[in-house]
């Protein structure tokens, strides 16, 4: 068998030969010549390493073991999600004249644990209202260290289950146990009471569940359990996300309208905290780690069943009845009574919302794999009207985790119920989105220019 030589042969053409660098690394390789004239099998030969396999193996030698891996990721995410409450309490306790760093870490490690949603026995009665800002930065730095975990063990697009449950096991004890050192912490430092077990099974769910969805994007396994599903199902879960999602976005821009055309009162009560800007910057922040669960109780009033501020509250479209309150910003939003006129048509918005979700649907369904030479495709109405109508319950699922999670007392008596009605915002919000995901689908699917045929796109040449 000819050999490749190590210089190129005179007159040889410059694309019929190696490069130079070429040669010497086919001459450098350990690679010996193989005579298969004596009939042996060449499975059964000596093979050697080549350097891809070398470098494999090396790769895999230099992976970090997962616990090792797990305690670094889950440290990181703590010190990130915690350190901005210590700083928000330090700045809140300036409110009664007193900021100690060691009382700030006390109280924060109790803020810390009301994020994840473990109550706090106070002199005032439970506290159970979980700020929803915080909740979200501690899910997002959970769901990265999955990420960080996986590529760390070598786990990266393998597409296995049981390396990203794995990863997300070891998160979630490693959580789990930083919220039992933190529960028994605040109870030593004369802080609420907390339930250390409660602490550390709390933590050990929200750790391994948030960490498990940044696992399954890294491992591939995510895109391998969505291959198995029916396409109509896959469009029906993203287009009801969407609807859920886009529903949330209408509470949080009815809210920030409200307290924006009341700024100033919005002012007026930081301002009645004299304690300085330190003080007042305290009592903002602590503002918007509760902007998430006002919100929410926002598409509970958008959605018909209103929200409660206490016992014997309702704040609805049609009603409100509301006694004295606590003298914070968000309060500001509040409508002092039934809307009418154009205000009466905001129960319109979130089917506005859900319209919009089926008009992407629809979008996304035309364009998606195809050449981009020629128009968009014809969606077909049975898997269109398919998705569309399931879109529905998977938005009403979004929608009930999220009030469901909204809500709880605020100590005892007269502030032991906060939030709107999971249930019925779950159950509405199936409706709406199933309501008008179908028309959005059907009014782009029937009126959508080119829809059932387009002209070619500029500089395109055309059939024939």
């Amino acid at each position: 068998m000819p050999s490749t030589p190590d210089r190129p042969a005179a007159g040889a053409q410059p694309d019929e030969t190696l490069t130079d660098a070429e040669a010497a690394y086919l001459a450098a390789r350990d690679t010996v010549p193989i005579d298969a004239s004596d009939g042996r099998d060449l499975r059964t030969r000596d093979t050697v390493r080549l350097p891809l396999q070398r470098a494999r193996a090396q790769a895999k030698a230099g992976r970090a073991p997962l616990a090792v891996a797990a305690a670094v990721a889950s440290g990181w995410a703590f010190l990130v999600s915690f350190a901005p409450v210590v700083i928000v309490m330090w700045l809140a306790q300036l409110v009664e004249g007193a900021g100690s760093i060691g009382g700030s870490v006390i109280i924060g490690l109790g803020a810390w644990l009301l994020g994840h949603g473990v109550p706090l026995g106070t002199s005032l009665g439970p506290v159970g209202l979980a700020p929803l800002g915080l909740a979200v930065l501690i899910a997002w730095r959970l769901a990265r260290a999955g990420v960080h975990v996986t590529r760390a063990i070598g786990a990266r697009d393998d597409g296995t289950l049981r390396q990203a449950f794995s990863v997300a096991g070891a998160i979630g004890l490693g959580w789990g146990g930083l919220g039992l050192l933190a529960a028994l912490l605040v109870g030593a430092g004369g802080g609420p009471e907390i339930n250390a077990l409660r602490a550390f099974g709390t933590l050990f769910a929200v750790g391994g569940l948030a960490s498990l969805t940044g696992a399954l994007r890294t491992t591939g396994a995510l895109g391998e359990l969505a291959t198995r599903l029916p396409r109509f199902l896959r469009d029906a879960v993203r287009t009801g996300v969407v609807g859920g999602l886009l529903i949330l976005a209408t509470g949080a821009g009815s809210t920030g309208l409200a307290i924006a055309l009341n700024g100033g009162d919005a002012s007026d009560m930081i301002s009645a905290y004299r304690t300085g800007v330190a003080g007042q910057a305290g009592i903002t922040l602590v503002s918007l780690a509760y902007a998430p669960n006002v919100a929410i109780w926002a598409v509970g009033y958008l959605l018909g069943p209103g929200f409660s501020l206490g016992t014997h509250t309702t704040v609805q479209i049609t009603q409100v009845s509301v006694g004295v309150l606590p003298t914070v910003p968000l309060v500001a939003g509040l409508p002092s009574g039934p809307l009418g006129g154009v205000g009466a048509a905001l129960p319109a918005v979130p089917l506005v919302a859900a319209m919009l979700a089926g008009w992407l649907l629809h979008r996304r369904l035309r364009r998606a794999g195809r050449d981009p030479s020629r128009p968009p495709r014809v969606v077909p109405w049975r898997r269109l009207t398919a998705a569309a109508a399931t879109s529905g319950p998977v938005a009403g699922v979004v929608l009930f985790a999220a009030a469901f999670v909204s809500g709880g007392p605020l100590g005892g008596g007269r502030l032991s119920e906060l939030g709107t009605s999971a249930w019925q915002v779950g159950l509405i919000g199936t409706g709406v989105v199933t309501v008008g995901a179908l028309a959005g689908a059907i009014a782009s699917r029937m009126f959508v220019a080119g829809s059932k045929s387009g002209k070619p796109r500029a500089g395109t040449p055309s059939a024939g």
